[in-house]
């Protein structure tokens, strides 16, 4: 059974950084690449970054370039979006999702206020 789970998010106040991790389990992590989205209220989930299966390539929405930088641990089975420069528009719950599957974790909440 495939588990996704992401945490690390919280509140920061606006030109804080925050780094999310996101664990997959039962699952081949290392031949997937892996996505980062994200969906503020009222809104449409939105693609923030993408990496491929072994980190070699990212790429990231016009958004978050520049602030944010994914990167995976292939022998942890984790991927990670490192958030910096944070602005209160990157308020939002978090996703990772593995690129070409159906499989979504809960979430992890970012909040961008002060």
């Amino acid at each position: 059974q495939v588990q996704v789970v992401e945490s690390g998010g919280g509140l920061v106040q606006p030109g804080g950084s925050l780094r999310l991790s996101c664990v997959v389990s039962g699952f081949t992590f290392s031949n997937s690449a892996m996505n980062w989205y994200r969906q503020a209220p009222e809104k449409e989930r939105e693609l923030v970054a993408v990496i491929t299966s072994r980190g070699s390539v990212t790429n990231y929405a016009d958004s978050v370039k520049g602030r944010f930088t994914i990167s995976r641990d292939n022998a942890k089975n984790t991927v990670y979006l490192q958030m910096r420069s944070l602005k209160p528009e990157d308020t939002g719950v978090y996703y990772c999702k593995p690129r070409g599957y159906d499989y979504w974790g809960q979430g992890t909440q970012v909040t961008v206020s002060s």
